[in-house]
């Protein structure tokens, strides 16, 4: 098939694939007149890296799969430079998991603190300062002190 068909049913661009074969992710063949010429183990492979991207694979990282499905196995993900890939993304998604928990707990905190506050100065009974029921603050630096929860899915 040409270009423009393994586009259309990978669902992405001829410029898209003529990137990913400056990369190297995408065998560059050609036929008798030139034209470059792809066929369906091409189309799984643009399917695997679509995939891995959908899950916040950057592209490089998606290379071990690419390589694997190349070297013939029927799986993109069934060899140990995959495994190892899967591996570091999950370590990734944990460590942002846990500074997300952490920015909830503090923006749940200020809520409290805010909801307090809101309530003396309307003259209701709410929990003081330092009793059981309110919520310390040390202030704003406390929301910045795991940095910004810059936990999004990357897209290259």
């Amino acid at each position: 098939m040409r270009i423009g068909e393994l586009a259309r049913r990978a669902g992405t661009t001829t410029r898209t694939l003529r990137y990913y074969e400056s990369r190297g992710l995408l065998p560059a063949r050609r036929s008798g007149n030139g034209y470059r010429a792809y066929g369906e183990d091409d189309l799984r492979l643009l399917r695997q890296i679509r995939l891995l991207q959908d899950f916040g694979f950057g592209l490089e990282e998606t290379r071990p799969f690419v390589e694997c499905l190349q070297a013939g196995h029927p799986e993109g993900d069934t060899c140990p430079a995959s495994l190892e890939v899967y591996r570091r993304k999950l370590a990734e998604l944990d460590e942002c998991i846990e500074r997300l928990r952490a920015v909830r707990a503090q923006v749940g905190e200020q809520l409290s603190r805010a909801e307090s506050s809101r309530a003396e100065s309307s003259g209701a009974r709410s929990p003081r300062a330092g009793s059981p029921g309110a919520q310390p603050w040390a202030g704003p630096e406390d929301l910045s002190a795991a940095g910004p929860p810059r936990c999004e899915l990357a897209h290259e």
